[in-house]
């Protein structure tokens, strides 16, 4: 990329070492997980969607989801929620746990949120958005920002409404996903939305949606101009991609992994995961990661046949040494 185009990022008064950030991903987004892709070049990482109702219940399981690892030297907290009483008092609790921001999720499209009035449904009300913003900025002093779609469906494409709404509220960045609520995760994403959206607003504006790849997150950022590119379906399995991305855009080339070095971040990642979770639970979570790691993988799918039948670490700890000896192109 051209020089113009390489500029350190800044949120909340902090510059970031690239633009390429792991978004909330519900089961992936783990203090574990978000610590190896940091470790990978990530400049930021998000954690998964956190109740704004169970955060101010003190719900064991809530307040676990909210745990960082020494590797993640900061993070970003997500909320949802449709109150803004609520999110008010939720925004208060997750102060304490020192996030670099506290991102308020507009555009989740799983029908058990929406039903709640929250993610996707805020998008039918801008004023609620607006509300809930101003709400949570009164009650703490860390940065708000917000996350949306284009809009509830084609006819009704309000996404530069709905972040003003967010913006004029005090929100200090927008992070906008190129498909309708409608769309779910299907379709293409949009990317010329996020290039308006850019140029109107006078916060920075990170991008989202079909960003599979290294380069496709380059050509997002050269496409749309934005400040940052939040990359989700593309970093499961793969945290790599924030050092390729890293690398491409400041000029370098990238390199496919050995077997060897995927088998050890693989590794690394079920090691820490058993630290907070505990090894019953880890191992159980991991099944899911595994298969995302060996996808390329010679014979990856009878690994991946006994990986789902696996619940120990010794048993990980084998398929990770047949990993290790494997033929593979590596993620992309």
């Amino acid at each position: 990329m051209d020089e113009s185009k390489t500029q350190t990022p800044v949120l909340a008064g902090v510059p970031l070492r690239s633009p390429f950030f792991l978004a909330p991903v519900a089961g992936y987004s783990s203090a574990a997980y978000r610590s190896v892709c940091y470790e990978q070049g990530a400049a930021l990482c998000y954690t998964e969607m956190i109740s704004a109702e169970a955060l101010t219940r003190s719900h064991p399981k809530t307040e676990a989801m909210l745990a960082r690892a020494p590797e993640e030297p900061f993070y970003s907290i997500q909320l949802f929620g449709a109150k803004p009483q609520v999110l008010a008092r939720a925004a208060d609790v997750a102060s304490a746990y020192h996030p670099l921001v506290i991102d308020l999720n507009c555009g989740c499209p799983v029908p058990k949120i929406v039903k709640s009035g929250a993610g996707s449904a805020l998008l039918k009300n801008p004023e609620t958005i607006r509300a809930i913003v101003a709400a949570m900025k009164e009650s703490t002093d860390i940065p708000i920002t917000v996350k949306i779609r284009k809009g509830w469906d084609e006819s009704s494409i309000n996404f530069l409404e709905t972040a003003q709404a967010a913006v004029d509220a005090g929100a200090s960045a927008v992070t906008l996903h190129g498909r309708t609520r409608a769309q779910g995760y299907g379709g293409k994403a949009d990317w010329s939305a996020i290039a308006l959206l850019v140029r109107s607003l006078a916060v920075p504006v990170f991008g989202s949606g079909d960003v599979l790849s290294a380069s496709a997150a380059i050509a997002m950022l050269e496409q749309t101009s934005c400040a940052g590119v939040m990359i989700a379906r593309g970093a499961i399995g793969n945290p790599f991609i924030f050092a390729d991305a890293a690398a491409l855009w400041r000029g370098g080339q990238t390199a496919p992994r050995s077997p060897a070095q995927i088998a050890a971040v693989a590794r690394t990642h079920l090691l820490r995961s058993i630290g907070f979770l505990g090894e019953k639970t880890a191992c159980m979570e991991f099944r899911k990661q595994f298969c995302a790691y060996t996808k390329g993988f010679a014979g990856g799918a009878a690994m991946r046949e006994q990986a789902v039948h696996s619940s120990t670490l010794t048993e990980f700890e084998l398929l990770l040494d047949r990993m290790e000896s494997n033929i593979t192109e590596g993620p992309s």
